[in-house]
């Protein structure tokens, strides 16, 4: 599996326990540490868990663990790291002050949507790529 395709997949599993604001950045003309991260907001850290929790073992089930991960404890920001894919799950006040979309705004952004129209027709989430956050 490509990286990328993983990083869409992570984004998908993310929508299935209700993540906002998702985001696949393509980082792989930015920097050597990984290909892309995958960014999504939560509104409670019982949801972030949930959210977490959905990737690692959905991903563990195709035989892909995580290879390090942060934050399990406090659960208001979670990092889950793919090597290739570098997966952050925020509380929204949180995400709003790490601004990582800022730091990193030189990345290119897809904003991955869940729609009924998308699952029905696609089986997947929508992708709309932006430039900048």
């Amino acid at each position: 599996m490509t990286s990328k395709i993983l990083a869409k997949k992570i984004a998908h599993l993310t929508l299935t326990k209700k993540a906002s604001n998702v985001l696949v950045m393509d980082l792989r003309k930015l920097t050597s540490m990984t290909d892309f991260f995958v960014v999504c907001s939560a509104d409670t850290d019982t949801q972030v868990k949930a959210i977490a929790d959905a990737v690692v073992e959905r991903l563990e089930e195709d035989g892909i663990k995580v290879w390090h991960n942060e934050g399990i404890s406090q659960l208001r920001w979670v990092l889950l790291d793919y090597v290739e894919v570098v997966v952050h799950i925020f509380q929204k006040r949180v995400r709003q002050f790490y601004n990582l979309e800022k730091l990193w705004g030189d990345a290119k952004f897809e904003q991955v949507e869940d729609t009924a129209l998308a699952r029905k027709h696609r089986g997947s989430p929508v992708v709309k790529k932006r430039t900048k956050a």
